[in-house]
């Protein structure tokens, strides 16, 4: 198992799931590929109209984004695990998918939080989505 990618969403549970993450890549000698998704930019952010305020907010969270997966990404790396933080922007699901096969992924790991039944009735679970649509194997690390 050369190279694991792991889902990163930055809601304060990810430190159980890289705890799980380093022990797969320091047991296999893996690579972690740290991966957030961002959500696509508005319809006319970059294209010179819209409010200034919001594109300006925008490039801003994907700054904070991509620095917070740097140092991530660092602090695994004085451990000893290889790693590098990836931001790509789209559709979750998609783009898990489709790095997966860019990156030539052996294990795809992503966190689940426990939700009721109108949240996966009307949000869904991005976990149980990866599961339906990867041909590559999917270990869920529950958070709760």
């Amino acid at each position: 198992m050369k190279n694991i990618l792991v889902t990163i969403d930055f809601d304060k549970s990810e430190a159980l799931l890289l705890d799980k993450a380093v022990q797969m890549a320091e047991a296999f000698g893996s690579k972690l590929w740290l991966m957030h998704i961002a959500a696509p930019d508005p319809d006319f952010v970059g294209y010179d109209v819209g409010p200034q305020y919001i594109r300006d907010s925008r490039a801003e969270d994907l700054r904070q984004e991509h620095r917070k997966l740097q140092e991530y990404s660092t602090a695994l790396k004085k451990k000893g695990v290889v790693s590098e933080g990836l931001l790509v922007q789209g559709a979750t699901i998609e783009m898990i998918i489709e790095e997966s096969k860019k990156l030539n992924v052996d294990l795809i790991m992503a966190g689940h939080h426990q939700h009721g039944f109108f949240y996966n009735a009307f949000v869904g679970s991005v976990s149980a989505e990866i599961i339906k649509k990867s041909n590559i194997p999917v270990l869920i690390v529950p958070f709760e």
